[in-house]
């Protein structure tokens, strides 16, 4: 409970700091593969000022108990405004077969905030041998993003608010996350350095690997390293991301991913 007391506290703290967007900020891939921070996705899409058409690629390795998943993953970006992604998560032996994950996303074009409206389909075991254990499930949500300052370091807040589906299950439950992207000590790190952290009641997935919110939500925390803030970088995305997922429960796992993107058109 003292812990939760202690997130919230940081959420809100960049809640109410937060003010209204301004330049085209750094924006990652989550695990899925759409644009935003861990598990949760962002008001904003890959390449919703700088490009007409973006490309984003993307890696994460989820490491739990000595066995790994891996999820490469792909975005587009058109028209500044519209956002499709695919990720596939490919597991361990001894687990059901690899998911695919495809993804929409649209982003109002809004001056104070980055709003949008997007959902993901599912389909899970694939390659599972045992036909009965392939399923589908999908995800509609809406997410806010905003920013701010908090200390003299920038802050984007997201929020989201959706519900998950599965096939042949019914439940009630609403999907809540919320999460910041802060630039820690830019003046010392070069604007290289983000502290990212969300909470939500749903994974990446519904058959997350290492990250599993199913039951008490989960807490994803750990640093992105933006690479595209060297100058000789800065018209692409190139960053490295190291964290812990699920980081206040036993099941808590480590990750490592990498991500790059570049304008087309």
């Amino acid at each position: 409970m003292k812990q939760l007391r202690v997130v919230s506290f940081v959420f809100l703290a960049a809640f109410v700091c937060a003010g209204k967007l301004e330049a085209q900020t750094f924006k990652g891939m989550s695990l899925n593969g759409s644009t935003g921070l861990y598990s949760i996705p962002s008001g904003k899409i890959g390449w919703e000022r700088s490009a007409d058409i973006g490309l984003d690629f993307g890696y994460h390795a989820i490491i739990d108990d000595g066995k790994a998943t891996h999820i490469p993953k792909a975005a587009l970006s058109l028209f500044k405004w519209v956002e499709l992604s695919a990720a596939f998560d490919i597991k361990p032996e001894g687990y059901r077969g690899g998911d695919i994950i495809g993804g929409a996303k649209i982003q109002f074009p809004l001056n104070n905030s980055a709003v949008a409206l997007g959902g993901n389909f599912q389909s899970i075991s694939i390659k599972d041998n045992n036909s009965n254990s392939s399923y589908t499930a999908g995800q509609f949500y809406a997410a806010v993003t905003f920013s701010g300052n908090f200390f003299d370091m920038p802050t984007e807040t997201t929020v989201v608010l959706g519900k998950t589906f599965r096939e042949n299950v019914s439940n009630s439950d609403i999907d809540f996350g919320m999460g910041f992207d802060m630039v820690l000590l830019p003046k010392v790190f070069n604007n290289l350095v983000h502290w990212v952290t969300d909470f939500a009641n749903f994974s990446y997935s519904v058959e997350a690997f290492g990250a599993n919110a199913y039951y008490r939500g989960a807490l994803n925390t750990g640093l992105r390293i933006n690479l595209a803030a060297i100058p000789s970088l800065s018209k692409y995305k190139f960053a490295v991301d190291i964290m812990m997922t699920d980081a206040f429960d036993k099941n808590r796992a480590f990750s490592a991913g990498v991500m790059f993107g570049m304008p087309v058109l």
